[in-house]
């Protein structure tokens, strides 16, 4: 590696090691925040007022934004150039942080979420640009498998440092640690990595962008206000499902007739990238709705502390982390499409067993099977990338990296949005099929221990009956979830089949790896 040469648009090789730690620094800033608030949420809930289906919005909000604003980020950076937009991103997002950390209200706290998620959006990509520059074409595997790792740390960290600062602080530092982590990003940032030039032409469809946009912000708010004011038997339901409608209607149509629009449709015709576009939607829905499940899971159901709830939730990275390393050397050694029907077996599988859960499950078994769904993440993660990308034209990779990640945003947000719903509605109808049992006919209650304690003719026995028939109800709602996402994963295996085999010495290009 020789230090005498200065490459194009960046600071001198001289200053590379700094420049990675740098951008590396901003990378897992925002993989952080994908996680790390999970485990605060039923801490969040009780500050802000909210209810269990409203909560996840802090969630979702972070998302939808960040899947929003992916896409221009490579337009963004051409056209104001990159060191600049970086370091606004990182100014931005510290500032939101700060601002979630200080929210009294759900409105305050889900609108700092989203200022987040808008400026957090670019934060991945143009940072893999900056290391893309900086390494030779050799030595770019090496800085895409660190890349890599670092994106998936946030994920692996984020539940243990999420619970730890909860519990011996507050709630409020999940997001007042982004404030030394970003200074420390901007700082270094700022003195080693120089401007690149400025496309001052460079140009935006704006029209695409916002039916985009506007169609994904009215989906979001119809699934995730749906079961709140029930579905379309509200005037608001039924005016963003017309809005989400109208607007992906008006996108597609432009999309097919404009000259330059803002999603290339020739990216379709590649049958491997259309097929993976769905995939990657389905493990968006499946990894991060499962994680949004298991947080009130463990602290409200089993009754975890929220530090012990994130160490238990913690082995599902290592999984992700450890499977990854091993793909990397299977990748032209094996049938990638092998390796997608392990990883989607893998995850059907810890869905199958979560279906079978009580409160009384073991810590073993949580921390057993989170290691296996993200063993299933990893296996499916790589081989994926690289079969999505393997057939696709050079000169279509920068635009279609951009839409494949906005599939899995969204289907994280959405599956996030299903899955609350479902449990909301399934507790309510579950728990009126076992309130019908509650009988004077039913001859259990006929039992003297029974009786002294449950009696439905008594207030305290109805109280402790209601108790005991929420709790049966909840737990029934998180099977029947946990049972939906491993149909899910079941259903996308033959769906396999459906793509061509990429060439043996296929590999993903670098900068659509984990972007």
């Amino acid at each position: 590696m020789s230090n005498s040469v200065a490459l194009p648009g960046v600071a001198p090789i001289a200053n590379r090691g700094a420049i990675t730690a740098c951008v590396i620094l901003a990378v897992i800033m925002q993989a952080l925040d994908t996680t790390i608030a999970n485990v605060a949420l039923p801490y969040i809930q009780g500050s802000v007022a909210a209810s269990a289906d409203q909560i996840n919005w802090v969630l979702t909000s972070y998302i939808v934004a960040a899947a929003i604003m992916t896409p221009p980020s490579g337009f963004l950076a051409a056209r104001f150039g990159r060191k600049r937009v970086l370091l606004t991103a990182i100014a931005g997002f510290v500032v939101a942080s700060v601002l979630c950390g200080i929210a009294q209200s759900l409105p305050q706290i889900v609108a700092f979420r989203l200022l987040q998620g808008l400026f957090g959006a670019s934060l991945v990509p143009l940072s893999q640009g900056i290391l893309l520059d900086i390494y030779s074409v050799e030595e770019r595997g090496s800085a895409m498998a660190l890349f890599g790792v670092s994106v998936m740390v946030g994920p692996v960290l984020g539940p243990v440092i999420g619970g730890w600062l909860t519990d011996n602080i507050s709630w409020r530092w999940v997001f007042y640690i982004n404030v030394p982590i970003g200074l420390l990003a901007f700082v270094g940032i700022s003195a080693f990595v120089t401007e690149t030039g400025r496309e001052l032409k460079a140009k935006l469809d704006w029209f695409g962008f916002g039916t985009l946009s506007l169609s994904i912000a009215a989906l979001q708010l119809f699934l995730d206000r749906g079961e709140q004011l029930d579905w379309f038997s509200s005037g608001e339901i039924q005016l963003e499902a017309l809005v989400c409608f109208s607007a992906f209607y008006l996108f597609l149509s432009h999309t097919f007739t404009a000259q330059r629009s803002f999603v290339n449709p020739r990216l379709f015709l590649d049958r491997n990238f259309a097929v993976s576009m769905f995939f990657i939607f389905i493990v968006g829905v499946t990894y991060l709705a499962s994680l949004a499940l298991m947080t009130p899971y463990l602290q409200t159901l089993m009754g975890y502390p929220v530090t012990t709830a994130g160490i238990v939730m913690g082995p599902r990275g290592v999984g992700t982390m450890v499977c990854m390393f091993i793909v990397g050397r299977l990748i032209g050694k094996v049938d990638t499409r092998l390796l997608l029907v392990l990883g989607l077996g893998l995850t059907a599988w810890a869905m199958y067993d979560m279906t079978g859960w009580t409160p009384d499950v073991s810590q073993w078994t949580i921390v057993s099977v989170g290691f296996i769904q993200g063993a299933g993440l990893g296996f499916l993660f790589v081989p994926l990338t690289t079969i999505a990308f393997a057939t696709l034209p050079a000169s279509m990779r920068g635009e279609g990296t951009g839409l494949y990640n906005l599939s899995r945003n969204i289907g994280s947000s959405v599956g996030i949005s299903i899955v609350t719903a479902l449990i909301t509605e399934n507790v309510q109808s579950n728990h009126a099929s076992i309130a019908a049992y509650v009988t004077p006919f039913n001859h259990a209650f006929n039992a003297p221990v029974v009786m002294q304690h449950l009696d439905p003719l008594k207030a305290a026995g109805r109280a402790s009956l209601d108790g005991i028939i929420t709790l049966q109800a909840t737990i029934i709602a998180y099977m029947d979830d946990f049972k939906l996402l491993m149909l899910m994963s079941l259903a996308a295996i033959p769906l396999v089949f459906l793509l061509r085999k990429p060439a043996p010495s296929a590999a993903p290009p670098e900068h659509a790896v984990m972007e």
